[in-house]
Order: structure tokens, then C-alpha cells, then sequence
């Protein structure tokens, strides 16, 4: 290096050793890594620390390997400005829904059971450490998806998610948890983004999942509006929450919405119409009897809007990088190979089994249910 760059090096060393030091839990992959290398990017952060119970690849990273459910953590927070806790496991398969991204599945009662003590057990160990701020994410699914939502919603808008004893329910109680730990805690901040649906590397949810059907599920009379967040613009919006630059509840999202007509043209995939009734009331049976992984809430959200606005970020200088048609892009490249029925991962030969497959599976086993039980009432 000559040595007219040594005075520039040691000038950004020295800005960040002025920065915050900066924790991310779940840092080995996901959203946690990708904001891991986010932070790490930036000079205006001090240090990044990794906090996971595997190392990822994150350069310039100190690791410190643990279990957030582990109370011990507290002493892996020395130092520690802002605490970013992403450790948190939503794949579709482990509880039964899916979020933003997961590690594998423990069962839908441990699972949610751990994520909820996960963030319970961060947040005391934050406050025991003198941590300032804490950074959680969520997701837009908590505002619930209604036919009456205005479009966009208000990042205060009231939460009327119904809390279905999966991934709905974990999410209403962290954030129960966030707006709760400032009162008990004196002097900790907490903020909360709330994403659309996420796209990208690592993320696998019960809405990435309805483009692995071989058609999609539309219910008669509803009238979608589908908004995407691609992990890389999320892992910029942490950022911005981790150096204070947004607080409070704050939601993320590409700007605008696509209309269902305008997913099937981009997509190319054709519909599969169903009534409301049938689709609801079908998708609960099937869950009861385990044999698909989402609640029948989780139709609300392919029903109806539950499009955000980015409003904090814009006003602190965030923009999105991708807009909802090159996200959907992003998302029909990442199930490439993949094939599923009601969120359920099936094989190729499975999900193609003729021109209405999935309705077909869907109304056929409702008619199984009910003859199973006239037959027990008989």
C-alpha cells in the first residue's frame, strides 16, 4: 500500500473506533447476516459483533458464540451500544407459518415457545449490560390483513393480527415484549421494523411458498395487494435503526404494490379461483390434521392488503434498491425447483398432478373430513 492511502486508513479506523459496537444475534445467516455485513460496511459503525451459536462470514466481525435463550448472554454484551436480535426462527416448516427467515424447525409448541424467550431473554440481558438500544424485527403481518385496511397503512396504525398459536401469535407477543421493555427498563430504547413479505437469499415463509404452487390460490370476491421487501434493503433499514437515525415502530417495504392481475402477467402463472368459504374453512381442517404447515389465518394475507409505507426511512435518507416487480423476480428465481401445495414442500410429480391440482387436493380431502366424521356419527 503506498504511503499516501496509510493517512485514509487510519482516518477511517479512527472514525470507527468513535462508532457505536454493535451486536447482531443470528448473525451466522439470513437477515442476521446480511445485516451483519451491513453494519461491517458501514464507517460510521464502531465494531460489529457476531452473535450466534456457529460463525458465519462476516468480515471484520468479533464473534461471541451463544444460545440468546441463555440467560449467560449478558455477559456477552460488554461493550455492547446497540443490540440487533434477528436470532429469531420463522421457517415454515418448523411453527407451522413462516416470516423472514429461520434456522430449522424444533415444533410449533418449543419453536414459538423459544423465539418469545429468545427475545424475552435479550432484552433483560440487554438492560443487565447497560445496552442503550435494541433493534427487533417483526413483520407487517402483525397490522392483520382486512378487507377494510386503507392502502397504505400508517406505521401507527392499531394491530389487528389474530393470534393463531403459530407465527402470528409469536409475533404479537414480541412485540408485546418491545412495547413493554422501556417501562421496565429505564433508560433502553427499542425499535421495531416491520417488513413486507421478504424475498431473497436464506428466506423461506409460508408467502414465499404460494409461488411454488403450480398455480396460485385466489379466493373469490378478495382483492390482494402484494408488496415485497428484499432481505439486502431490510438489512440497510437495521442499519439505519441500529445508528439511530429511525426509532419507534418502523415498517419497510418496496414502494407501492402490484395488483394480482399484475403478479400473474409478471409470474406467468395461472389462477386457481376458490370461494371463501371453501378455502377457509378446508385450510383449517387440513391444518388440524396436520397435513399442511399454515394455519387457515395465514389466507388472509393472499386475501387481503396489508400493504406499509417506508415513511421514517425515506425521511432519514433510505431507499429500497429493488421495487416490487424486480423483487418478485428475485423471489420466482429462489423457489426455481421447488414445488409445494398449501405451503406443504411436495415433489415435482406431486404438485403437478393435473390442471386444477391444488384446488382439486384441497376440496377432495374436505370431502374426506366429512365423511370421516358422518361416518363416526353413524
Amino acid at each position: 500500500m503506498s504511503s499516501a492511502a496509510e493517512p485514509a486508513k487510519r482516518a477511517v479506523r479512527s472514525r470507527r473506533s468513535a462508532g457505536p459496537v454493535v451486536a447482531v444475534t443470528g448473525a451466522a445467516d439470513g437477515l442476521g447476516l446480511a445485516s451483519a455485513r451491513a453494519l461491517a460496511a458501514d464507517p460510521a459503525v464502531g465494531k460489529v459483533i457476531g452473535i450466534d451459536t456457529r460463525r458465519g462470514h462476516v468480515d471484520g466481525a468479533t464473534w461471541r458464540l451463544h444460545d440468546v435463550c441463555d440467560p449467560g448472554i449478558a455477559a456477552r454484551l460488554g461493550s455492547v451500544d446497540t443490540l440487533v436480535h434477528l436470532a429469531l426462527d420463522l421457517g415454515v416448516d418448523a411453527n407451522g407459518s413462516g416470516g423472514h427467515g429461520g434456522h430449522g424447525g424444533q415444533g410449533a409448541n418449543g419453536l414459538a415457545s423459544r423465539n418469545v424467550r429468545g427475545t424475552q431473554t435479550v432484552l433483560t440481558a440487554a438492560a443487565a449490560a447497560g445496552v442503550r438500544r435494541v433493534v427487533l424485527c417483526t413483520s407487517a403481518m402483525v397490522y392483520g390483513a382486512l378487507p377494510q385496511n386503507p392502502v397504505p397503512l400508517a406505521e401507527d396504525a392499531p394491530l389487528h393480527a389474530v393470534p393463531d398459536g403459530a407465527l402470528i401469535g409469536d409475533l404479537i407477543e414480541i412485540e408485546r415484549l418491545a412495547e413493554q421493555a422501556p417501562r421496565t427498563h429505564r433508560g433502553l430504547e427499542v425499535t421495531v421494523l416491520r417488513p413486507a413479505a421478504v424475498v431473497g437469499p436464506g428466506i423461506d415463509s409460508v408467502l414465499t411458498r404460494h409461488f411454488e404452487a403450480p398455480r396460485l390460490l385466489v379466493v373469490r370476491g378478495t382483492a390482494p395487494k402484494w408488496q415485497f421487501c428484499h432481505v439486502d434493503d431490510l438489512a440497510d433499514a437495521v442499519v439505519a435503526a441500529a445508528l439511530g437515525r429511525v426509532s419507534g415502530v418502523v415498517t419497510v417495504g418496496c414502494d407501492g404494490w402490484l395488483e394480482q392481475s399484475e403478479v400473474e402477467t409478471l409470474t406467468g402463472m395461472r389462477r386457481i379461483e376458490l370461494p371463501s368459504s371453501v378455502a377457509l374453512a378446508t385450510a383449517g381442517r387440513l391444518h388440524r390434521l396436520g397435513v399442511i404447515p399454515a394455519p387457515a389465518s395465514d389466507l388472509q394475507y393472499v386475501m387481503h392488503p396489508w400493504v406499509v409505507p417506508s415513511t421514517k426511512l425515506r425521511e432519514a435518507g433510505w431507499r429500497p434498491t429493488y421495487d416490487n416487480p424486480t423483487a418478485l423476480g428475485v423471489l420466482l428465481e429462489q423457489v426455481s425447483g421447488h414445488h409445494a401445495l398449501a405451503a406443504r414442500r411436495v415433489g415435482r410429480r406431486d404438485a403437478t398432478i393435473g390442471a386444477a391440482g391444488a384446488a382439486v387436493a384441497v376440496v377432495g380431502t374436505a370431502a374426506l373430513v366429512r365423511r370421516a366424521r358422518k361416518l363416526r356419527r353413524g
